[in-house]
């Protein structure tokens, strides 16, 4: 057996057949739901959730509390979820907040997204808003991720992150763009988890009672204001306190200062998809206020902690498919292969039966499947017949989907998602940095240009620069001179 230095030929598959198309999963039709039959996606999600144990890959660090969240809009005509069906209605949540890169011994003040997963155990069973605290990503088709956490995470030679595996792949994935400048800008290091929005991130289905389709975007703004923490600010608290967000979190709790959110929903009709300005489904991407102004549904609170870290938070699972009537996905091809990778690294690293867990199982009904056996398994169907359909129980299907169809078309294949007028990757990056004002722009400058100048590369260097200088000219030509000045 030889040890491998570098890779040479083409990109196989673990069963060693040629990768033809490494940038796109493959989907019903251009603009359709991704296809199980694309094994490429599916391998390499499967095996991106088992390289480690027993900790999460991603959003290792973390800490969470329980709260309610209250309606307070009629929203009946956009979707018949029964937890939003009337005004004042509450439901129970859970909440984990997460760094994304660092591991479960991390500190908690650093420059990474955060995690924002929220769990609603409503009367129709358990519904997941799995987001985080920017309304973007760094990528559009989940057949990248376990790509773009590699560079997140330890070289694989060094043991420890490198700049030139984090500039590299953004440097080749310009759809990155915006996602860096908001990382990299002002709000990029919370103060606490209490004093950030959260986002659901992706576009979802609603739908109503008359069938009726509606694309949703959430937004939780945080009622304590934004806080931030500068490079420095956040260096001292790291090495003086790595749990500072947690503390924070538990002791704000302890004290009865219950943090909230006010939510909102961006809601777009469903006939305004095919022909809006940009791809509505594109996580890259926000939708301007403008164009479908956020309105008030909700508030959420946090007002109890959990009696056992490791029960609790630690053995927490969350999944972007567990929906409730009313609520489903879209065509997002990052949301299509979550549906599947969240799943499946949560049977790998809690268990099968991971749902069965207190903090995990419906609080407001009861789970009644065919499922048994398996590592934790508690006997508690005792000798309920396990298949359907049968004719001992009441188990039944209802055949009343959760959501409605999606029209497709077209052949399957690696598919590249169709062009609308204003797809591209550079234009709300621009918008992004010419709303700040210039002293967040130099801070904004100054973090990208420290971090540009520890790669080893010219090119890769140049190429992440050529990438802000296409979002805007002025952003480009002062990161060039601050990365130029840095590297002498």
């Amino acid at each position: 057996m030889t040890v491998q230095d570098k890779t040479t030929g083409p990109l196989t598959t673990e069963a060693g057949a040629p990768v033809a198309d490494n940038q796109q999963s493959q989907t019903a039709g251009p603009g359709g739901p991704t296809l199980i039959q694309d094994q490429l996606l599916l391998e390499k999600l499967a095996h991106f959730n088992r390289e480690r144990i027993p900790e999460r890959i991603v959003h290792a660090r973390g800490a969470g509390a329980y709260g309610t969240f209250t309606v307070t809009a009629d929203v009946t005509r956009y979707t018949r979820a029964k937890f939003l069906s009337e005004v004042g209605k509450q439901t129970e949540t859970f909440l984990r907040f997460s760094t994304v890169a660092g591991n479960l011994g991390a500190p908690d003040a650093v420059r990474d997204p955060r995690g924002f997963a929220l769990k609603f155990y409503t009367e129709e069973g358990n519904y997941d808003l799995v987001g985080n605290n920017t309304p973007v990503f760094f990528i559009r088709d989940a057949i990248k991720f376990p790509d773009f956490i590699h560079t997140q995470k330890r070289d694989p030679y060094t043991g420890s992150q490198e700049a030139d595996n984090v500039w590299d792949f953004w440097g080749l994935s310009p759809e990155s763009t915006h996602q860096v400048t908001w990382l990299l800008g002002d709000r990029g290091i919370p103060a606490s988890y209490r004093h950030m929005n959260g986002y659901g991130s992706h576009t979802f289905q609603w739908n109503n009672a008359d069938g009726e389709v509606f694309w949703v975007k959430y937004h939780f703004k945080t009622d304590q204001g934004i806080k931030c923490l500068t490079n420095e600010e956040a260096e001292l608290l790291a090495g003086k306190d790595p749990d500072s967000h947690q503390r924070d979190l538990r002791e704000s709790i302890e004290r009865g200062d219950y943090p909230s959110w006010t939510v909102q929903v961006q809601i777009m009709p469903a006939a305004d998809a095919p022909n809006y300005r940009f791809n509505p489904f594109d996580l890259t991407k926000v939708w301007p206020h403008d164009d479908y102004p956020p309105i008030e549904i909700g508030r959420l609170e946090l007002n109890r902690n959990p009696e056992n870290i490791f029960a609790e938070v630690e053995q927490s699972i969350f999944s972007p498919h567990h929906f409730v009537p009313g609520i489903g996905p879209s065509p997002d091809k990052m949301l299509q292969g979550r549906l599947f990778a969240y799943g499946d690294a949560h049977r790998y690293r809690v268990g099968i039966n991971g749902d069965h867990l207190p903090v995990n199982r419906p609080h407001a009904t009861t789970a009644n499947t065919h499922g048994r056996d398996g590592v934790m398994y508690d006997g508690r169907h005792g000798g309920a017949k396990n298949y359907e359909p049968n004719s001992f129980d009441e188990a039944k299907e209802t055949g009343e989907p959760l959501w409605e169809p999606v029209a497709v078309s077209g052949v399957t294949g690696d598919h590249v998602t169709p062009s609308h007028a204003e797809d591209d990757d550079f234009v709300q990056a621009g918008n992004l940095y010419r709303l700040m004002p210039e002293d967040a722009k130099q801070r904004l400058i100054d973090t990208a240009a420290g971090f540009i100048a520890k790669v080893s590369r010219d090119d890769i260097a140049q190429r992440a620069i050529e990438n802000f200088r296409k979002a805007d000219e002025d952003y480009g030509k002062r990161l060039e001179a601050a990365v130029q000045a840095l590297r002498g």
